[in-house]
């Protein structure tokens, strides 16, 4: 079951460096734009807490702002420590000018 909700237009996510957090049915999810492709992930580190949204983009990768934790933002995986597991990913979808991600299918990335 799909439940897509907007969290924002294409003219908001455009020009990130970094992500862009946004809350929407009780979930705080990081947006990130890479290539004009978008990719929604929990916004929370598992390690101390660290916010997602707020870290430098590589590629394909998030770096935690606290403790330097690799997040892969289309999966959600760990790729380097402190942390020892991933974030919840989630689809998304652009229609028209929204985007919009879907909270019910969000996926768990141990």
């Amino acid at each position: 079951m799909t439940q897509f909700v907007k969290v924002g237009s294409r003219t908001e996510f455009e020009d990130l460096e970094g992500g862009k957090l946004v809350e929407a049915g009780g979930h705080r999810i990081a947006v990130f734009n890479v290539g004009g492709s978008y990719y929604a992930i929990e916004n929370t580190c598992p390690h101390r807490g660290g916010p997602l949204a707020e870290g430098m983009v590589v590629g394909e990768e998030v770096i935690c702002p606290w403790h330097g934790s690799r997040f892969n933002v289309k999966t959600g995986s760990v790729l380097t420590p402190p942390a020892s597991q991933g974030v919840e990913s989630f689809p998304v979808r652009v229609a028209g000018d929204d985007v919009e991600v879907d909270l019910q299918s969000g996926v768990s990335s141990e």
